[in-house]
């Protein structure tokens, strides 16, 4: 299955809500379309480039969806540091069983949530080195898309999850603590 349909797969699967929020890689494809093939000259040898039009439009469109990316990623960690925040209170403060499954059903989905949002990291990520490989396809010129972007991406907060995974490993201790001990 090529990349552009298993990402659709991916973002169906994903929460409705988020599913404009993913990376436009149709759009991006069909920028990469627009630009000139890599041509040659008569020895043999690539022909010097400049950064045409087509490729100006390709570089806006990927600013433009990393920005939405980043946007997302940076909205929803906040989102569950709140979120994490409140349910270290209540774990804390729970009173009795019925209250506690309540406490830990909510864990639960909010762990799955932010799980979810990891998946989203690496679908975009994935997606996002599938359209520079096929820029580089196209105009032979890994150094002016790649060397530009791939050095500010892995920096980019929508690839650093390490706070995601924290928050991940924070929910699953209280779920630990609210658990009751296990006798063999």
């Amino acid at each position: 299955m090529k990349h552009g349909k298993k990402h659709r797969a991916e973002v169906a699967k994903s929460l409705p809500e988020w599913r404009d929020e993913f990376m436009s890689y149709k759009a991006l494809k069909r920028e990469v379309k627009l630009i000139n093939p890599i041509r040659f000259n008569s020895n043999g040898k690539k022909r010097s480039r400049s950064w045409p039009t087509e490729e100006m439009g390709f570089a806006l469109l990927l600013a433009r969806e990393l920005d939405k990316i980043n946007t997302f990623y940076i909205d929803k960690e906040e989102d569950y540091i709140i979120g994490f925040r409140e349910l270290e209170i209540r774990a804390e403060n729970v009173n009795g069983n019925e209250e506690m499954l309540e406490l830990q059903k909510e864990i639960l989905g909010f762990h799955s949530e932010m799980v979810m949002l990891l998946h989203y990291s690496v679908i975009n990520f994935a997606g996002l080195m599938k359209i520079v490989k096929k820029h580089k396809k196209r105009t032979g010129a890994y150094t002016s898309v790649y060397s530009f972007y791939m050095p500010r991406v892995l920096q980019q907060p929508f690839f650093s999850t390490d706070l995601l995974y924290n928050l991940i490993r924070g929910c699953e201790e209280i779920l630990d603590r609210l658990s009751p001990p296990s006798h063999p």
